[in-house]
């Protein structure tokens, strides 16, 4: 398995100044919800420190996490793509520290900075790609451990 990609840190210097230009310091409590599957994909967070669980609703009763987030790691990405809906929701699993941006801030300054805009968006495919990996392992797993017991 790749190694977890950390958005800012992949950022040539020059292009993570700009960025970082827009960030703002945010605090999310332990247990508090950070934003719902459906809701408006209008910011993005880089984790400074804490864990951030992302769930998805798999009954009107119940969440299962899908992906967990720490340091470093970027939390929301459907800022970037039409209908700019979040596609899970996030909660912080302990209290969480971040770097908040503005998507429409961030939106506009990658059309002034074309390759800032190219570097973001490959970095987050990068970062989508391997958390898709995870995912897949993760699932693949599961399956093998309830199915072990006959053939596949």
């Amino acid at each position: 398995m790749t190694k977890a990609i950390k958005l800012l840190s992949v950022l040539p210097p020059p292009q993570r100044a700009r960025l970082t230009e827009l960030a703002r310091e945010v605090h999310f409590p332990e247990d508090t919800r950070i934003f719902e599957a459906g809701g408006t994909a209008d910011r993005f967070w880089v984790v400074r420190s804490g864990a951030v669980s992302l769930t998805q609703r798999v009954t009107s009763l119940r969440s299962v996490t899908v992906a967990s987030l720490g340091a470093g790691d970027l939390l929301g990405w459907s800022w970037l793509f039409p209908p700019y809906r979040w596609d899970f929701g996030a909660e912080a699993f302990s209290a969480v520290r971040a770097y908040e941006f503005d998507a429409a801030a961030v939106l506009r300054l990658c059309e002034d900075d074309p390759r800032l805009g190219v570097v973001l968006v490959r970095s987050v495919a990068e970062i989508l790609a391997h958390r898709l990996e995870t995912t897949r392992g993760k699932l693949l797993e599961q399956y093998t451990m309830h199915h072990s017991s006959g053939p596949l």
